[in-house]
């Protein structure tokens, strides 16, 4: 695939995260009614796709109560500011095993291995326009915890959300990733044209360097859409990193507290900063029903969570 810069980008906003971060940052948002004025706010700013998980209210730890995702869903979908909605659908598959020399020991309080169609519940439940599909099982981060995501797992989990009518947004951590990606279209798992999202520079997955993420871009099928983020201090660079190579971009607490040395960020703050990157390039941003058109989704509010 030529690199060719994207005159049209759009931003994803990744909200809050399932990382540790509640206590690293009072920005973080951790209630479902917090998560939604975040969103609300990031779109205001100019992104077009709110990427979402929910936290338990009271502690911020990351959780999968279904009515979290519902009222969360029912609050963004009654807000007067459009956004295209996408869920995580990465829960469920959080292992960590024992010591080395006890590998099967498993340390449960960590451990959260449910079924693929448990795994899609909030999905069904609320049925936004995306939800992510962590495309393959890597050690991330170190110790003994593995994200677990087999490929019969990913079959299952794919195959619901193209029944559902949720388009997939493939989370590739490395290119094997990507390859198993178009074995699922293939097997007509996933439709095709698919939606990418490059992970960058996540231990341990793809290197944050310039020559794997080209590895990484050109490993994208012609004819997909894909967008790009990476953590910390690295986060606006490939903001214009991606963009310049043909992509769209992602920005947020999920990945970066900080909007400079010592300055807490709140997610708005950060898809401003990214706005100006785009612009200053000389691109456009793309709005969020613009997505919708280039991705083929659909809007739609259960009636559970019409009222």
């Amino acid at each position: 695939m030529p690199l060719q810069m994207n005159r049209k980008p759009f931003i994803t906003a990744a909200i809050t995260g399932a990382g540790a971060t509640q206590d690293k940052s009072r920005l973080v948002p951790r209630s479902p009614q917090e998560i939604a004025e975040a969103a609300i706010d990031a779109a205001r700013a100019g992104a077009a796709i709110v990427h979402c998980h929910v936290r338990d209210p009271e502690t911020g730890a990351p959780c999968r109560d279904v009515a979290y995702y519902e009222e969360l869903t029912r609050l963004i979908r009654a807000s007067d500011v459009d956004m295209v909605l996408n869920l995580t659908a990465g829960i469920g598959g959080d292992l960590t095993l024992g010591a080395p020399e006890t590998p099967l020991a498993l340390e449960e309080a960590d451990t959260d291995m449910i079924g693929a169609t448990e795994r899609m519940a909030h999905i069904r439940a609320c049925l936004p326009e995306i939800c992510t599909l962590d495309c393959g099982s890597m050690n991330f981060g170190d110790g003994d915890y593995v994200m677990t995501n087999t490929t019969n797992m990913l079959r299952a989990m794919g195959r619901q959300m193209t029944d559902l009518g949720v388009k997939p947004e493939i989370e590739a951590f490395d290119t094997g990733h990507l390859w198993f990606a178009r074995q699922l279209v293939k097997e007509g798992a996933l439709e095709d044209p698919a939606l990418v999202q490059l992970c960058m520079g996540i231990p341990w997955g793809a290197p944050n360097d310039m020559l794997t993420f080209q590895s990484m871009v050109h490993n994208v099928p012609a004819g997909w859409t894909w967008s790009a983020f990476s953590l910390g201090r690295d986060q606006m660079p490939y903001v214009a990193a991606a963009a310049i190579a043909g992509g769209n971009c992602r920005v947020g607490l999920e990945d970066n507290l900080y909007l400079e040395r010592g300055v807490l960020a709140t997610n708005a703050q950060l898809v401003e900063k990214a706005a100006g990157i785009l612009k200053g390039l000389g691109a456009e941003l793309m709005g969020p029903q613009e997505v919708r058109d280039l991705l083929g989704l659909t809007k739609r509010v259960p009636e559970s969570l019409s009222a």
